[in-house]
């Protein structure tokens, strides 16, 4: 797919060029907006609002070849606006087992849920901030890029891997028993 030459079928007010872009990547959008809003309603509507945000400011992409990392921060942005406007938090420690089932339906590909695991990385990952586990999850159960991640998270590449680097680092020393209990 050409997503340069879509985009530009877009920004010339064609909506099946829009709707050609979007669907071939609603899959990802769904696991992406399920791991903020943590239910399938929640994320669906959060989709629904990231459609029509992108179909209102697609004249103000600058690069086409960008749309997916655009669309996908504007996505991130608008499960956190719901977030806020629900006045909820989410806190893995919150989450339901049916939750995290859904979720790894959700993420079936995500080899952190195959049953063979038995490292409970919901338990795991209380153990690091909210920036860190967020970087986490977007790079290793969203296979994004360090740049869409910064975009998505309004911090620079630098900040993204350090916050990757330092928690996967308290992960692997809390798992080992090397840290102590604060």
């Amino acid at each position: 797919m050409d997503v340069a030459r879509w985009v530009k079928k877009a920004k010339k007010g064609n909506k099946e060029a829009l709707l050609q872009l979007i669907m071939s990547e609603k899959d990802v959008y769904y696991r992406l907006a399920f791991s903020y809003m943590r239910n399938a309603h929640d994320a669906m509507d959060a989709m629904e609002e990231m459609i029509v945000t992108v179909y209102e400011k697609i004249d103000q992409l600058k690069k086409e070849e960008a749309f997916y990392s655009w669309s996908k921060t504007i996505l991130v942005n608008g499960c956190k606006k719901l977030l806020h406007k629900r006045n909820k938090l989410v806190l893995l420690e919150d989450w339901s087992t049916t939750e995290v089932r859904e979720l790894g339906q959700a993420v079936n590909s995500d080899p952190y849920h195959t049953s063979e695991q038995q490292i409970d990385i919901k338990a795991l990952l209380l153990h690091i901030n909210e920036h860190q586990r967020e970087a986490i999850q977007l790079k290793y159960f969203h296979d994004l890029d360090y740049q869409t991640i910064a975009d998505i998270t309004e911090v620079s590449i630098g900040t993204v891997k350090s916050r990757i680097y330092h928690g996967l680092q308290k992960l692997k020393d809390h798992y080992r028993g090397d840290v102590d209990e604060q």
